[in-house]
């Protein structure tokens, strides 16, 4: 009769583990069916560093400290969450432009499309450092495909001619020839001092390398 009872007692305490595992394999498929992979990066870079060039020329660099990527069915895009910074080079070597912004995302939209497209979000400066014009805005989009850098967010201005503030802008992707939008409340300088030398300290030394 004891032996009885611990073979029954066996076969309980069998059937328990069984539903255990059960349930734990269970509950671990629920998970995985809602696991959205399109939030998950393919790749992750840590301290990336770009360089573009044209015959041994370089004509553009990016540079940032994490690179997030992600693909789906329909888009692909890269997130830098920590930052980017982005130097763009005249075909003579000179740095001419310089972008930098708290988080970027780049979006490519495939072949079909056709379309690539550059956010940066966050403390988002923009300088010529020829023309000795930086900008500075919340926001900017980069479109590659059509060479130009626009936003509709608050923007203001900085030159030797004085400050200028608006509400969006739109300019090549070199910064050489910027337009505000709704331009408001800008301060101008009427007088020059014609017997300044202007010197382009950034290309004296020499162009920003790593």
């Amino acid at each position: 009769m004891r032996d009885i009872f611990k073979y029954r007692l066996f076969r309980i305490a069998g059937f328990l583990e069984l539903a255990i595992l059960s349930f734990s394999c269970s509950s671990g498929l629920k998970e995985a069916d809602v696991l959205d992979l399109g939030a998950t990066p393919v790749q992750t870079v840590f301290d990336m560093f770009a360089v573009q060039t044209k015959d041994g020329v370089i004509l553009q660099r990016m540079e940032s400290d994490r690179m997030l990527r992600f693909s789906t069915d329909s888009l692909d895009y890269e997130l830098f969450p920590d930052g980017l910074y982005v130097y763009a080079y005249t075909e003579d070597g000179l740095l001419e432009t310089y972008i930098r912004a708290d988080e970027a995302r780049h979006v490519n939209a495939g072949k079909k499309a056709k379309g690539e497209v550059w956010e940066a979000y966050g403390n988002v400066v923009i300088s010529n450092v020829i023309k000795k014009e930086t900008m500075e805005t919340d926001t900017i989009y980069w479109d590659r495909n059509r060479e130009e850098i626009y936003t509709d967010c608050y923007v203001k201005l900085y030159s030797e001619d004085g400050m200028m503030q608006g509400k969006g802008m739109r300019s090549d992707d070199r910064a050489r020839n910027a337009t505000l939008l709704s331009v408001f409340d800008s301060f101008g300088i009427t007088q020059k001092d014609s017997t300044k030398v202007a010197i382009d300290s950034v290309n004296f030394i020499g162009p920003l390398l790593k």
